[in-house]
């Protein structure tokens, strides 16, 4: 048996299946761009940020606080962090394209507890994103599906 080809085909066998599962094979995964409902309470932006996905708030169903002020950052582990506006903060970041349309190994910040966990999200159909959101193990956590905003003129928008 001639080794030579041997090596050639286990080195063709591992470049295909790189460029399957490598990052320049997976950076070919569209970021599902839009604004993105949660609960009725909230509207994320999510975006591409350098081939990865992002997502920022951009309404609030209450936007403001008990004195009428825009909400801040007030459960933020930070104190200097505190006195961010709500409106415009990055709450998703770093998530990578694992599959067609599904991303993975990102970050969720939740202003409500001030706590950042780490986030999963899948591209369901054109209305519909699905994330888990989990501190540890995936199999712990939350699933929250996300319908696609339609454009509105309600109080909240940032």
């Amino acid at each position: 048996m001639d080794v030579v080809p041997c090596v050639k085909r286990a080195i063709l066998l591992l470049a295909t299946i790189l460029a399957f599962v490598g990052p320049g094979g997976m950076a070919s995964a569209a970021v599902p761009q839009g604004v993105w409902m949660v609960d009725g309470k909230a509207a994320l932006q999510i975006y591409d940020c350098n081939g990865l996905m992002c997502g920022r708030l951009r309404w609030l169903d209450e936007p403001r606080d008990v004195r009428g002020e825009p909400k801040h950052d007030k459960n933020n582990p930070d104190p200097a962090l505190r006195q961010r506006a709500l409106c415009g903060l990055t709450l998703i970041w770093d998530l990578r394209p694992t599959g067609r349309d599904r991303w993975e190994g990102g970050h969720f910040y939740n202003p409500e507890s001030g706590k950042t966990y780490n986030v999963v999200t899948e591209y369901t159909s054109p209305d519909q994103l699905v994330a888990h959101v989990y501190d540890g193990f995936a199999l712990m956590g939350e699933t929250k599906t996300l319908r696609r905003a339609r454009p509105g003129t309600s109080d909240g928008w940032c």
